[in-house]
């Protein structure tokens, strides 16, 4: 085996983490794809020989690409940081292919991954290699170029935010099937009560329309507004799909066979605390989303 032929071999068997950390890093699967194409020309350029761990290796590359691409798109929006919905990932119920299931795992909801998104690139990152990946603060600190305490300080900054923020989901996929049929029963049927019921008070709904209308990003906070939204549900498709959102129970709405709106929802102790819906006809066009079909 030659030299080109054990590299490729090697990044390739590399290749589904490095996209789950870009996904992390990122939010969005293309340019996760990017990110990870650009550590293969990367590896390609550069001599390996001293390199004694390669995932390692290609896990800080990744890291550095991300967080590169995180600042310049950070510098083209009007304001820094400005939210938007990441690409979900949605497979049939019950079901998750095993590339996804890397790209999801730990909870990787889309309620964490719109807090990943209010958080500054060098928080972002040093979060997410060393919370989620466990990468050591030095190799962090270098990529930062920043000093081991300081990337210790951002990363606790994010994990503060993350876990106030982002609760984690209840691990019963069964509770939160029932929990989300409640939901759209009490929508379907137009019971306020039923539906405040079913809702944390701390409860948050964000939608991102992209450019519909000028409606973009819509959020909004508590139980008794969510609901009062809520009602309007019923109106945005009579099909709905229940499908895996992230590996959490979540709807598709669809009207004359196209997505019409992917719509994600965070289970805690029963209660809905988190509701998440892309409905930007742009990007549901670009997602894969094979859940339509035939089995």
């Amino acid at each position: 085996m030659d030299k080109q032929e054990f590299l490729a071999d090697g990044f390739e068997a590399h290749r589904p983490h490095l996209k789950a950390v870009a996904y992390r890093m990122l939010g969005s699967l293309s340019e996760a794809d990017d990110a990870v194409q650009e550590a293969w020309l990367r590896l390609n350029r550069t001599d390996t020989s001293d390199v004694q761990n390669l995932g390692g290796w290609l896990t800080t590359v990744v890291g550095r690409v991300c967080l590169d691409l995180l600042r310049r798109r950070n510098a083209r929006r009007e304001a820094p940081y400005e939210t938007h919905l990441p690409d979900p990932i949605v497979s049939r119920q019950e079901t998750v292919n095993p590339e996804d299931e890397i790209l999801i795992a730990d909870s990787v909801g889309l309620a964490l991954l719109v807090v990943l998104e209010s958080l500054g690139p060098a928080e972002r990152l040093a979060f997410v290699l060393h919370d989620l990946f466990g990468v050591p603060f030095e190799e962090i600190a270098t990529i930062l170029q920043r000093s081991v305490p300081a990337s210790k300080q951002l990363a606790s900054r994010a994990r503060r935010r993350v876990r106030t923020a982002a609760p984690a989901p209840d691990p019963d996929l069964a509770l939160q099937r029932r929990v989300v049929e409640a939901f759209q029963a009490a929508s379907r049927d137009g019971d306020f009560a039923a539906l405040v019921a079913l809702l944390h008070p701390d409860v948050v709904l964000r939608a991102d329309r992209g450019l519909i209308a000028g409606a973009g990003w819509t959020e909004i906070r508590g139980a008794a507004a969510v609901a009062g939204q809520a009602l309007t549900f019923r109106r945005l498709s009579a099909f709905p799909l229940p499908v895996l959102v992230n590996g959490n129970a979540g709807v598709i709405t669809v009207a004359d066979g196209q997505p019409m709106a992917v719509m994600s929802f965070t289970i805690t102790g029963g209660k809905v605390i988190a509701i998440d819906i892309l409905a930007d006809p742009a990007r549901l066009r670009k997602l894969d989303i094979d859940v339509l079909g035939g089995d």
